[in-house]
């Protein structure tokens, strides 16, 4: 039986993932399970659990990323905002959720867990990358 977590897995492609952004330290990717179509979940590749283990200068720099993910979702999705959570009790390991959200919706009227159609992921994907 594997210790790693489905995060590690699909840092190191043993699964797979519709990925958004990469660099030496974190992975952004689209939630298999979006609360809305084009939630992403930025994580670190290194495995820390909670946000208080991550290293000072490398949250920063996740919290940089995270805000130009959110614009790049602001402007390719057409969202008016982009809720940030950060629970990270469903995986063990670190993650930031980046929730593309209307003014208007609300959680009862949220898609939550609602998988994508096939093709349906790479095109939000592809409107998140091009302004990335």
């Amino acid at each position: 039986m594997s210790d790693k977590t489905i995060f590690q897995k699909i840092i190191e492609r043993d699964i797979p993932a519709t990925i958004i952004f990469e660099d030496d330290q974190s992975l952004a990717f689209l939630d298999i399970r979006p609360i809305t179509k084009g939630h992403v979940l930025l994580i670190t590749k290194e495995p820390y659990r909670w946000m208080t283990d991550v290293p000072f200068e490398e949250l920063g720099t996740i919290f940089q990323k995270a805000q130009q993910i959110m614009r790049a979702q602001l402007q390719g999705l057409e969202c008016d905002l982009v809720q940030v959570d950060i629970v990270g009790e469903e995986v063990p390991h670190f993650h930031i959720k980046l929730i593309p959200r209307m003014k208007n919706d609300t959680f009862e009227s949220l898609a939550s867990g609602e998988a994508y159609a096939d093709g349906e992921a790479q095109m939000y994907a592809e409107k998140i990358k091009s302004v990335l």
